[in-house]
C-alpha cells in the first residue's frame, strides 16, 4: 500500500489515502479512520458492534485481556466487532502493543496513539500469521473467524466472544487447537 496523506497530526494519518498499486484501488483515511472496504463502498458505513465511546467495564476488559493472553509488547493485536469496544483500554493496558480496532462504529471514536480504527471487507488486510492476538465477535460469522485463524501468528491466540456452534469446528479445521470453550467464549491457539 502507497499512503497520500493530506493531513497528519502526531505523525498520525488523519486524512488521506491508501493506495494499492496491484488492484489500483484507493482507500480513504478521514478523521484518522480508514475504511478498507473493497469496492463497491456505498456512502453509509455498515452496522457495527462496538457501540459509542466510553468506559469499558473494566473486569470485562480484564477478562478478555487474559484471554487473548498478551501482557506485554511488542506486536499487533485485532479486536473486531464487539470486542473493539475495548480498543483504547488495551492501548493503555498493555505496554508496546498496537491495536487495530475493526468495527465501522469506530469512525465516531476519538484518536489515541497506539490505536488504528478500520473496517474492512471481505476479509482482515493483514498478512497470514502476523498478529501476537485477536478478540473478536462470534456473530461476524464463520468467514471472519477462518480470516481471524488465518492472521494470528504461531503460539498466538483467538478468542471469539458470542460464539456460533460452529465456531470450534470452524477453527480447528483452521489448524488451530481449541484450549478453552466456556459460556459463549472460544479460545484456540495456533500451534
Amino acid at each position: 500500500m502507497i499512503l497520500l496523506a493530506d493531513r497528519m497530526e502526531d505523525r498520525c494519518v488523519m486524512d488521506g489515502l491508501l493506495g494499492c498499486p496491484n488492484c489500483r484501488d484507493a482507500f480513504p483515511v478521514t478523521n484518522g479512520f480508514g475504511d478498507l472496504r473493497a469496492p463497491p463502498r456505498t456512502g453509509e458505513h455498515p452496522e457495527g458492534r462496538a457501540g459509542s465511546h466510553g468506559v469499558p467495564d473494566q473486569a470485562e476488559a480484564e477478562r478478555l485481556r487474559a484471554l487473548v493472553g498478551v501482557a506485554e509488547g511488542p506486536g499487533t493485536l485485532l479486536l473486531a466487532g464487539s470486542p473493539a469496544r475495548f480498543a483504547h483500554w488495551f492501548a493503555e493496558a498493555v505496554p508496546g502493543v498496537e491495536v487495530v480496532g475493526l468495527d465501522p462504529d469506530l469512525v465516531s471514536w476519538p484518536e489515541m496513539p497506539r490505536v488504528s480504527r478500520i473496517m474492512a471487507r471481505p476479509g482482515i488486510p493483514v498478512f497470514d500469521r502476523m498478529l501476537r492476538g485477536v478478540a473478536m465477535d462470534g456473530a461476524l460469522g464463520p468467514r471472519w473467524i477462518r480470516e481471524a485463524a488465518r492472521v494470528v501468528a504461531p503460539l498466538a491466540r483467538v478468542v471469539v466472544t458470542d460464539a456460533p456452534e460452529d465456531a470450534r469446528a470452524t477453527l480447528l479445521a483452521a489448524g488451530l487447537k481449541v484450549l478453552a470453550e466456556e459460556g459463549g467464549t472460544v479460545v484456540a491457539a495456533r500451534g
